[in-house]
């Protein structure tokens, strides 16, 4: 028989009689992870000052460049010609030109025209030209010499600034005493979500935020921010077909591919002592990094999952973790050298929650931190810009 007795759906629209069913959780939907800062980790020191300083220093070069514009035919009649630095060079250097197999030994320097002996040792004469680039071997010295004159670098000083991040809270004290579903405190709930909000703002400043071009340290009228680390690459900012970085052939000229990405990784290695173990990149990088292996991906007649995921880049130039921020501009492909990067907190100014005196009827209170980014050796990391999506 059908049954006829009082149902759910007789009690009315709103179910006055009936209890709510809400389930005991809060689900946020806005990203907030941090996945850069998560691998960076806390930094070992604190800043101690809202300028916070750093030294840099280089060894001697060791290459230089041709800057003569031309050049007699008989490539052994050439012995003497201009370079850019003069002062790099000393007599008993033995250096090649780049491209040629023969080496020439350093007779005399004079301002910025080396006197040579070429084809030393038997090796082949070759010609030379404008903006070629000369690689110093190494020095010979003369048994029983004196010592050669010093050369030395000086150490550089480096800055940047910190930045503070806040954010308030204020709960009123009727909603601190009713029941609330699915929290025990709304205080304490407040205060999470602007601290994920931090967090999220955080990172973001790390990668892309930008220091004022007047008064950086800040006046009652302009804030002080930090440089991230987009702005602080200055030697290794690539385009997509500006050299050295090539373009690919036919459609999607300007998509990532191994050849760019190694041409800048190779080029980051050959003028600096970093070794890139960071690849940080938005969604359509990482998509086109991914594709890398779709040509040579295969699986067995049991296989249930389609893998299509690289999340370690390994290449000749190092070992990058592939690492996934929805803070990167789009057409970028940032490499990083993880332990040439450092996000301080000033002293004492982490991430904190300040109880402050309510005026009224709630609780009031500030989350404050207070962060720099120390990226040391910006010719240590690089940028490839101009990247095209799928």
């Amino acid at each position: 028989m059908p049954f006829a007795g009082k149902a759910t759906f007789s009690a009315g629209a709103a179910l006055p009689e009936i209890a709510e069913d809400v389930a005991d959780i809060v689900s946020i939907v806005s990203p907030f992870e941090t996945p850069l800062l998560d691998h960076l980790g806390d930094a070992r020191r604190a800043a101690t000052s809202t300028r916070h300083e750093w030294l840099e220093d280089d060894l001697l070069p060791n290459t230089d460049r041709i800057n003569q514009a031309s050049f007699s035919p008989d490539p052994s009649s050439a012995t003497t010609f201009v370079v850019e630095n003069g002062a790099s060079f000393t007599p008993g250097d033995q250096i090649r030109a780049e491209g040629a197999q023969e080496v020439m030994l350093v007779t005399d320097v004079v301002g910025d025209t080396l006197s040579v002996v070429r084809a030393y040792g038997g090796t082949p004469a070759a010609a030379l030209a404008d903006d070629q680039s000369i690689t110093i071997l190494g020095g010979s010295a003369l048994e029983g010499a004196d010592r050669p004159a010093p050369k030395f670098t000086n150490r550089r000083r480096l800055a940047n600034y910190t930045q503070i991040f806040t954010k308030s809270v204020e709960v009123s004290g009727s909603q601190l005493a009713a029941r609330t579903i699915a929290l025990a405190d709304e205080m304490d709930y407040q205060k999470q979500e602007r601290l994920r909000e931090l967090l999220r703002d955080l990172e973001n400043c790390v990668i892309n935020g930008v220091a004022p071009q007047v008064d950086p340290e800040g006046t009652d009228s302009v804030r002080r921010t930090m440089r991230g680390v987009l702005p602080s690459i200055q030697t290794n900012e690539f385009v997509v077909g500006v050299d050295p970085i090539p373009v690919g052939s036919g459609l999607g000229q300007d998509l990532l591919n191994e050849e760019v990405l190694n041409t800048a990784l190779r080029t980051i290695w050959e003028q600096s002592g970093a070794i890139v173990d960071i690849i940080l990149v938005g969604g359509a990088q990482k998509r086109r990094i991914n594709n890398f292996i779709g040509e040579t991906r295969s699986f067995g007649a049991s296989d249930t999952m389609f893998r299509d995921q690289v999340s370690m880049y390994a290449s000749d130039f190092g070992v990058a973790r592939v690492i996934l921020s929805r803070w990167v501009p789009p057409d970028a492909c940032v490499l990083l050298d993880s332990s040439r990067l450092d996000v301080l907190p000033l002293s004492g100014r982490s991430f904190h929650f300040k109880q402050l005196a309510s005026g009224g009827d709630s609780e009031i209170g500030q989350l404050i931190g207070e962060y720099t980014l120390e990226m040391r050796n910006e010719n240590a990391h690089g940028v490839i810009r101009g990247l095209g999506a799928l």
